[in-house]
């Protein structure tokens, strides 16, 4: 991946053209998806796509004017400092919420872009377009908050939980989920193959503090905020790798007893009960309902629980 700084005026050109074209064709998916049981929601998702598509001629005419017809493939994705995108309008039915919150996130992420490429171009008419655009995105960014709501919220309420998600609940589920459902493998293997607590405590506990450092490094440095606005690496690091461990810690503890057997199936509730807080934190934070989180959740963890036991009893 390259760094946002180390790109030229050609290929942020490039770039934003990518990135007005995917936005584009997310907001006619909305649309599609939504024309059904909410039209007018619809059609203001329409008029976002043809906004996006306008974006998208004025920057292909300046590129051809500066850099002529080829235009180098480069995506959010070659970047680094864009958020992960879920492909909520994969889903269907569409969900309001999911998808509000999808528009809103794009449109902050699409006008803090804009403002980090201008403050760089030093080409008069490339400093100038990216500046307009985007003013244009801090309007779609107010408009995407209104969509499929009466009345707008608190907008500075709004922008603390925004951060709030993007800085805390994103990285603390992700090593949630890491530490409790990875180090299931090893733990059960080993209860299994010694039948010994205090062995399989010292695997859990090794497992556990090295999923944490791991995926502590691992958030830290795969964005540094300055596009997204996901706050410091250091926290969303620190966050990450806490929340890693002690999703392995919650099911190795129990093994401090020293009847294996009555730690295992300790364990196995604590690791029921984690399950349970992964699902209700991505139906409550993520939009994700109800019952598909516990499903997902619930299938990984089974598979890796499994695997655990074929290794142990081998």
């Amino acid at each position: 991946m390259r760094s946002f700084k180390s790109l030229s005026e050609r290929e942020i050109l490039a770039l934003a053209i990518s990135l007005e074209e995917e936005d584009a064709r997310i907001y006619a998916d909305f649309a599609e998806g939504l024309k059904a049981d909410f039209p007018a929601t619809a059609e203001q998702f329409e008029h976002m796509r043809a906004d996006e598509d306008r974006h998208r001629h004025r920057l292909l005419d300046l590129y051809r004017q500066k850099f002529g017809e080829h235009i180098p493939l480069i995506r959010r994705q070659d970047v680094k400092g864009f958020v992960n995108r879920r492909p909520v309008w994969l889903v269907r039915p569409l969900g309001l919420n999911a998808v509000r919150k999808m528009a809103e996130t794009m449109e902050v992420e699409t006008r803090r872009f804009y403002e980090k490429a201008g403050g760089r171009a030093t080409d008069t008419s490339i400093r100038q377009l990216l500046g307009d655009l985007a003013e244009e995105e801090r309007k779609h960014a107010r408009k995407a908050e209104e969509i499929g709501t009466a009345e707008p919220s608190d907008e500075d309420e709004k922008a603390r939980r925004r951060l709030f998600v993007l800085q805390v609940v994103q990285p603390g589920l992700a090593g949630l989920m890491d530490g409790s459902v990875s180090t299931l493998a090893p733990l059960f293997a080993a209860a299994i193959a010694t039948r010994q607590s205090h062995a399989t405590f010292l695997v859990g506990l090794a497992a556990s503090v090295g999923a944490g450092i791991s995926m502590g490094f691992a958030e830290a440095l795969s964005d540094d905020g300055s596009l997204t606005g996901r706050g410091r690496p250091l926290t969303r690091g620190v966050v990450c790798g806490l929340m890693t461990a002690l999703g392995g810690l919650g099911h190795t503890m129990p093994y401090l007893i020293t009847d294996v057997r009555t730690a295992t199936i300790i364990a196995v509730i604590v690791v029921l009960i984690e399950l349970g807080i992964i699902a209700w934190v991505r139906h409550h934070f993520m939009d994700t309902p109800i019952r598909p989180a516990v499903v997902q959740v619930v299938i990984g963890g089974v598979l890796v629980f499994l695997a655990g036991i074929l290794i142990g009893s081998s």
